[in-house]
């Protein structure tokens, strides 16, 4: 099943009288289960791309398409849920709340969907204990190494239980040993979860994790392989 259809699609940013044409044309299918690398040079299009799988942004022409649903057809409302319930999120500065706990964090978008305090509770330990992290339950994250706050940002995009997970440059500031324990958490849940997970990176550490590599250049894909 494809999770992901991207149909010809450009993206064109207007600053004054400069005009950067971000993508120029991207074809682009990702079926479920898929463990798949965004790669090319600073400039050539991955993180834009990346925003528009994630309903961050929309593109100047062209169609997204999402579980077959098309989004670029919904308002920001609706991409908005989409993201809530579809789309989980890992960014490269962690991006956690530093008041709440490891527990408090993975279990914030549990709260924003509504479930119970039981399902949240067996959610929230279900995920810190796959990336190894049950015994930091109630350490804030500057209490908490990057990798393992990396590892939190993991658990909480997992949480809702989304089809999809966004990785944008996800081991950019860790070490080499960190970036490997997050990489291989990421590879462990891809494999036993199904979730399919696509990540922007120009770290070969990672490239050599995914299944696919989909190369951009000057915002169009010039090589996909597998393997």
């Amino acid at each position: 099943m494809e999770v992901v259809k991207i149909e010809k699609v450009t993206r064109v940013y207007q600053v004054g009288k400069v005009e950067t044409r971000a993508l120029r044309g991207v074809d682009l299918s990702i079926e479920g289960g898929e463990f798949t690398a965004l790669v090319g040079p600073s400039g050539s299009g991955k993180t834009t791309l990346l925003q528009m799988i994630g309903c961050l942004d929309q593109p100047s022409t062209g169609k997204v398409y999402i579980n077959d649903k098309d989004v670029t057809s919904l308002n920001r409302n609706q991409r908005a849920d989409m993201r809530r319930g579809t789309i989980g999120f890992i960014f490269q500065f962690f991006a956690l709340i530093p008041t709440l706990t490891a527990y408090e964090n993975v279990e914030m978008p549990l709260l924003l969907n509504g479930h119970t305090p039981s399902q949240r509770k067996e959610r929230v330990m279900e995920l810190l204990n796959a990336v190894d992290l049950a015994d930091r339950a109630n350490n804030r994250p500057d209490q908490l190494s990057g990798g393992q706050q990396q590892r939190v940002a993991v658990a909480r995009a997992l949480a809702p239980s989304p089809t999809l997970i966004l990785a944008d440059e996800p081991t950019a500031n860790l070490d080499t040993t960190n970036g490997q324990q997050v990489m291989e958490i990421m590879k462990k849940l891809n494999k036993e979860t199904g979730v399919t997970f696509v990540f922007a990176t120009h770290d070969p550490r990672v490239i050599g994790y995914a299944t696919r590599t989909v190369t951009l250049e000057d915002g169009l894909i010039v090589k996909d392989s597998k393997g």
